[in-house]
């Protein structure tokens, strides 16, 4: 048995510059961190007495003979792009929500390729795993997916991600102080707004939009550099990361029609109204968990405004896609 358990995320700045179809082009950058909601991959070998060779189980179950039949797209690609022979019987189970925002996709992609290298008693880099889970997402699968998500998964932390033409990246973890990086955490609330999207969907008209958005990105590129110096700067207040982030969710509404709707918007002003300072749907936006920053004074307010949605306490995540459980039968091999 295999267990492996990879972080989802928080985006801050600079979403839409991980895009290839940006940053080939004009390169990108993002600043974010991992925080401690996960995505739980087990895997281990199905005993040979069943009329199936695998077993896939999330949120329905699958019995299969031929990797081809298997309906969960991410599943299907990694079991073929890692040449799986063997039977296996395979478990997924989530902190949060599927399509909220928190980059799940990208998460159960990441786990999985981490599992089935273990199970065939392999250590992976982090930089090789989250290159492996961009190409299955994007070249194999052809989604319409950004590369940030991969690396939050696969790396962890509080970091700035730089992407380069040529399709590399680099990753820049922001060392901070603890009190600073609790001040940081305790401005953050997070609620669940009940809306649930396909965030290759939404992401599609924002590629669309790329060219014609082209300031826009550009704007929002040039708040990493901004919000960078903020976080680090111990002098300065958390507010004004929200007033940012406020900034940014503006533009980014921008990018396209279903990056936001009305019920979202309606939250927004809610919160906007009893106290918070900024934020941002999280993702590619249209719908999942709303980031906002707010004064320890207001949250209290906030909260009671927004109490109808779900309220989610996050922290950081700092070690990344992880195997918790490796306990083999001899060493197995895909």
């Amino acid at each position: 048995m295999i267990i492996c358990r990879t972080p989802l995320r928080i985006s801050l700045f600079g979403g839409g510059s991980d895009y290839p179809q940006w940053y080939h082009q004009h390169g990108g950058a993002v600043v974010g961190f991992a925080i401690d909601k996960y995505v739980y991959i087990s895997v281990r070998a199905l005993p040979p007495f069943f009329d199936h060779k695998h077993r896939i189980v999330y949120s329905r179950a699958e019995t299969v003979n031929e990797i081809a039949e298997i309906q969960h797209p991410a599943v299907r690609a990694v079991f073929a792009e890692m040449g799986v022979t063997e039977g296996l019987e395979l478990h997924h189970d989530g902190d949060l929500p599927a399509r909220s925002g928190t980059g799940s996709s990208s998460s159960f992609t990441v786990g999985l390729l981490n599992a089935l290298h273990a199970y065939a008693g392999r250590m992976v880099p982090k930089k090789a795993l989250a290159e492996q889970a961009i190409h299955v997402e994007q070249d194999v699968i052809g989604e319409h997916v950004g590369s940030q998500d991969q690396i939050w998964a696969a790396y962890g932390g509080f970091n700035r991600i730089d992407f380069h033409h040529d399709g590399g990246f680099d990753v820049r973890p922001i060392v901070l102080p603890l009190a600073r990086r609790e001040t940081i955490r305790d401005s953050m609330m997070l609620f669940f707004t009940g809306l649930s999207r396909i965030a290759s969907d939404v992401a599609r008209d924002q590629i669309l939009n790329l060219d014609r958005r082209r300031s826009h990105i550009d704007r929002m590129v040039a708040m990493v550099d901004e919000a960078v110096g903020v976080i680090t700067d111990p002098k300065a207040p958390a507010r004004v990361l929200g007033e940012m982030l406020h900034d940014s969710w503006m533009l980014k509404r921008e990018l396209a029609d279903r990056v936001s709707n009305q019920a979202v918007d309606e939250i927004y002003a809610e919160a906007r109204a009893a106290g918070a300072i900024g934020g941002k749907l999280l993702g590619a936006g249209g719908g999942g968990f709303m980031l906002l920053i707010v004064d320890k004074k207001d949250q209290p307010k906030v909260r009671e405004r927004l109490r109808r949605l779900v309220a989610t306490p996050v922290d950081f995540d700092l070690s990344g896609s992880k195997i918790v459980v490796y306990e083999p039968k001899g060493l197995q091999h895909c």
